[in-house]
């Protein structure tokens, strides 16, 4: 294993990368996962940074965990520019990382769902000017916020937008998806009452509405905050615990990857 940071803006990206060994040819190249961990734009929660970064790890990809600006510093979409960035650097140092250029996914969880989905949606807004360099081949979205107007999770609007109502419009994204929106793994659990799950219910609704490729799980039980949903990260939730590898078959299959 190589250990790795560098700077996107003002966050850093702190990347675990696996070795390139001869004897191991089939997994010279990798896909990669850059990881958004939640914690409504006011902080961010460690039990959404490395076990979710150990279960990509087990399975062979890259990672790397993106630790974005929050609090007062969250507005201004500098979060949503720090990602692009990140994503556009992993992309051009592909060949050195032995990462599939092709193949690099964004998770996020709560807030950083959020995060993730926004980029998803404004990777090619003209607003914005980025490079397409920064389109994330997949989405994992982990009971995300999406909403930024009915079913808002109120912190997280309130940081993200910075207090600004047009930003706050403009970040509902529900009205944002379009075709060009990446293919989406999406989960939420029914018991959530920090981000409903009508959150995701309307992602997967405009996803359908565009029809963009994705997969959609909503657990009858599971609160806010589960992660991996084991006594790690102490919220040993069983019947959702099975999103780890769902999401796994999901994506291999969408990258034609074999770990």
């Amino acid at each position: 294993m190589r250990l790795i940071s560098f700077q996107c803006g003002e966050a850093e990206v702190r990347g675990v990368l696996q070795d390139d060994y001869e004897t191991l040819k089939a997994h010279k190249i990798r896909p990669a996962m850059v990881i958004c961990p939640g914690g409504a734009y006011r902080w961010r929660s460690p039990r959404e940074k490395d076990p979710a970064a150990l279960e990509f790890l087990s399975m062979g990809w890259q990672v790397f965990i993106l630790e974005y600006s929050v609090g007062e510093k969250a507005g201004g979409y500098r979060p949503l520019k720090e990602l692009a960035e990140a994503v556009q650097e992993i992309r051009r140092n592909s060949a050195e990382w032995h990462i599939d250029p092709e193949k690099i996914a964004v998770m996020g969880f709560s807030a950083g769902g959020h995060l993730a989905a926004s980029l998803g949606a404004f990777w090619n807004d003209p607003e914005f000017g980025f490079p397409a360099a920064c389109r994330p081949d997949a989405l994992v979205l982990c009971y995300p916020v999406i909403s930024t107007k009915e079913y808002a999770h109120e912190e997280s609007a309130e940081w993200v937008s910075g207090g600004d109502p047009a930003v706050r419009e403009k970040l509902h994204l529900p009205d944002r998806v379009t075709s060009e929106f990446p293919p989406v793994f999406l989960w939420h659990g029914g018991e959530d009452t920090s981000v409903p799950p009508e959150n995701s219910l309307m992602l997967a609704a405009a996803l359908r509405r565009r029809h963009v490729p994705f997969e959609f799980h909503l657990f009858e039980t599971g609160g806010h905050g589960i992660s991996t949903c084991t006594q790690e990260v102490e919220t040993p939730e069983e019947f959702c615990r099975i999103w780890v590898p769902l999401c796994k078959t999901w994506l291999n299959r969408r990258f034609e990857y074999v770990p």
